[in-house]
């Protein structure tokens, strides 16, 4: 595909440059402070793989927006629909005077999601809001009220997703009290579980034994409306439950009449090299919540799901103003035309591929690369003090600190805030990866050095 921006790492100034500096400086009067922002530097330009700041910087993004703009920032074909659909009209709220591209986006997400029963999509506007949805209504569909999630997860910040949300800080810390009836079992760690008793790794069958063994004693079967789980969790750092967890819970689930919700909203939209993670072990999730790379970069996010659960919902009980926005409706229906046009599933492979063999190569030389791990485009190093397995944030925050000042944007992240991040958009070229890894592993041998 062709590009508006030249794909090409270019500093021109010192980070952040005279004009990034001077916005810094106008947001400090009237922006938030609990609002952050990983780069000193604002943004002007964005297309492919590279954002462009104020100052003439072109920096590789491995970012994404946190895994959004998987078509790119500016995809050529997501911007005609938008302007088209503006052109016509930018909302009138599907509550109140309906319109087609909602239905569209429905059908599609009917079409690509796990499963071929019977299925019912409602539109949010962020991930937060699609999972509080999720749970609202299989508390409806169930009459239940406990909710199940785990270690090391995150959902949102809304009251209800920041209970459901493992970690304190940032996300929860001076916020509470949290809605009630949610329950946290044990995730699936590899790279951190212990040994079971004969001195074997745990497997995924015995961590799905513990977790539900935990449920029953803790809040019993009978009281559970839903179990939510990233089938890999992002802000929890990229965490791959080991293979036979997320089936062992899902079975429990079906048994017990629990809904099994899959947190799709990092990891879905070809981002791990198929449509949802979910599909790599065959779950068929009762319900899905889905947003960020759904829509190109425009708020959206949906719940997508069996009939007979959303369906109990009674009519006016879900919903909302912006819900399913017509401009955003439009982004969507281009955005999952161009993954299937680009074949991007398969790109996200490709990029695996690349990085995963580079990364396996440096973490057997450096000596703080505890594992690299992830599926296709969704990939992860966990930082870890030399010579063991100690969580090392302070090399985490350096190798990103470095990367940017040489041009090339990573994200952190992990409950220990140890693990560097890689989201490229997949439709980075190989040309613009391969040195945006040349510069990642060059940050991290300097580092490594005074570690």
């Amino acid at each position: 595909m062709g590009f508006r921006l030249v794909q090409e790492r270019r500093i021109v100034t010192a980070l952040p440059g005279p004009t990034s500096a001077s916005l810094a400086e106008r947001r400090k009067a009237v922006v938030g402070a609990g609002v952050a922002s990983t780069l000193p530097v604002y943004v002007a330009d964005a297309d492919g793989g590279v954002i462009v700041d104020v100052d003439g910087n072109s920096f590789i993004d491995l970012g994404s927006g946190i895994a959004v703009t998987t078509v790119g920032a500016s995809n050529a074909a997501v911007v005609d629909a938008v302007r088209d659909q503006v052109e016509h009209f930018t909302h009138t709220c599907f509550m109140i005077a309906p319109y087609e591209g909602y239905i569209a986006v429905a059908e599609k997400l009917t079409d690509i999601t796990p499963g071929d029963h019977e299925k019912r999509t409602v539109l949010f506007n962020s991930g937060a809001e699609a999972v509080e949805n999720a749970v609202k209504i299989a508390r409806h569909a169930t009459g239940r009220d406990a909710v199940v999630v785990f270690d090391h997860a995150y959902h949102g910040r809304t009251n209800l997703t920041m209970a459901l949300t493992a970690k304190s800080m940032p996300y929860k810390s001076g916020f509470g009290p949290f809605a009630p009836e949610v329950y946290r079992a044990p995730m699936s760690y590899p790279f951190r579980e212990g040994l079971d008793y004969d001195g074997s790794s745990i497997t995924g069958e015995q961590a799905a034994a513990r977790a539900i063994s935990a449920i029953e004693k803790q809040v019993g079967a009978d009281s559970v409306a839903a179990i939510l789980i990233e089938p890999i969790q992002g802000e929890g750092g990229f965490i791959v439950p080991a293979e036979g967890f997320l089936p062992g819970l899902a079975a429990w689930a079906k048994d017990n009449g629990v809904v099994f919700i899959a947190d799709e909203v990092q990891a879905g939209f070809a981002r791990t090299g198929a449509w949802f993670a979910s599909e790599h072990e065959g779950i068929i999730p009762d319900l899905i919540t889905m947003a960020k790379g759904i829509a190109g970069g425009m708020p959206l996010a949906a719940v997508t799901g069996r009939a007979d659960l959303i369906d109990a919902v009674h009519p006016g009980g879900l919903g909302g103003t912006y819900g399913g926005n017509p401009v955003a409706c439009a982004a969507a229906l281009a955005s999952i035309e161009q993954m299937e046009t680009l074949d991007l599933n398969s790109r996200a492979r490709e990029i695996e591929t690349l990085v995963v063999s580079r990364l396996d190569a440096v973490a057997g030389q450096v000596g703080i690369i505890g594992e690299v791990r992830g599926r296709g485009a969704m990939l992860a190093i966990e930082l870890v003090e030399a010579g063991g397995r100690q969580p090392n944030p302070d090399a985490a925050r350096k190798i990103a600190a470095h990367a940017l000042q040489q041009g090339v944007v990573v994200l952190t992240c992990g409950t220990y805030g140890n693990v560097i991040r890689l989201l490229p958009p997949l439709v980075i070229t190989d040309e613009l990866l391969l040195d945006a890894l040349d510069i990642l592993e060059d940050s991290i041998r300097t580092v490594a050095k005074d570690q």
